[in-house]
């Protein structure tokens, strides 16, 4: 019999649509992603996004994601929706990201040049609660739907990380496969427009990770929570 020896968290980003939402904690997803970056096809306000926190399932986080929004901004967000995360997509330093008293992530861009080694970026965002490597940067925005190489990621981290970048249904697997990461996180890959989810993929997205996630019992492999 099949058995779960790790569970890797979920996260769908982008969602601008309550049923989406509650979809979403149906099938049993960690997170949710609300995108206040200007210039993202996914963008909401702050009220959208207040309406949107009403069809949350319980033990199901809101994140609220930002690239290089002002000071106020963040502050606002953090009033009036009360996200669990904060995810930090541009040029925030650790200062500027530790300023709101919320735990955050720090997206790492591999779409330009390689980003510093696993030990160098825990030094340089000594505050961040986890690290998402998505494939922006070299031009490209996040939520593009591009994929990179994920055997590119940088070893040594000790804190949990998120892949994303490109992950649909058709590939998840492999890629939790291959890298097993903490997390992972999508937006194009289960979408029927930007910003507006496709029931089906979502649901097939879920089946394909929660497959990556069972060995068979006689499989001796042995990987640390600590990589993940």
């Amino acid at each position: 019999m099949p058995r779960t020896l790790f569970r890797t968290r979920i996260k769908f980003c982008g969602l601008t649509r309550p049923g989406d939402v509650r979809l979403a904690g149906e099938l049993g997803v960690d997170a949710v992603g609300f995108v206040f970056a200007h210039g993202s096809p996914r963008r909401i306000h702050v009220a959208e996004a207040r309406a949107l926190c009403k069809a949350l399932a319980p033990l199901l986080d809101a994140v609220a994601v930002f690239r290089n929004n002002s000071a106020d901004e963040v502050r606002e967000v953090v009033k009036h929706v009360r996200p669990s995360l904060l995810q930090f997509h541009g040029d925030e330093d650790d200062a500027f990201c530790r300023r709101f008293d919320v735990p955050w992530i720090k997206a790492v861009g591999m779409g330009g040049d390689l980003p510093a080694s696993g030990p160098a970026l825990m030094a340089a965002f000594p505050g961040a609660s986890a690290f998402l490597f998505d494939s922006h940067g070299g031009g490209h925005d996040g939520g593009s739907g591009r994929r990179f190489d994920w055997s590119a990621m940088p070893a040594g981290l000790t804190r949990p990380h998120l892949l994303s970048g490109g992950l649909s249904p058709a590939n998840v697997h492999d890629a939790v496969a291959a890298t097993m990461p903490w997390g992972v996180d999508v937006s194009s890959g289960i979408e029927a427009a930007p910003g507006q989810k496709d029931g089906d993929l979502m649901r097939a997205f879920v089946t394909e990770v929660r497959r990556a996630d069972c060995r068979a019992d006689d499989d001796k492999t042995t990987h640390g929570e600590g990589a993940r």
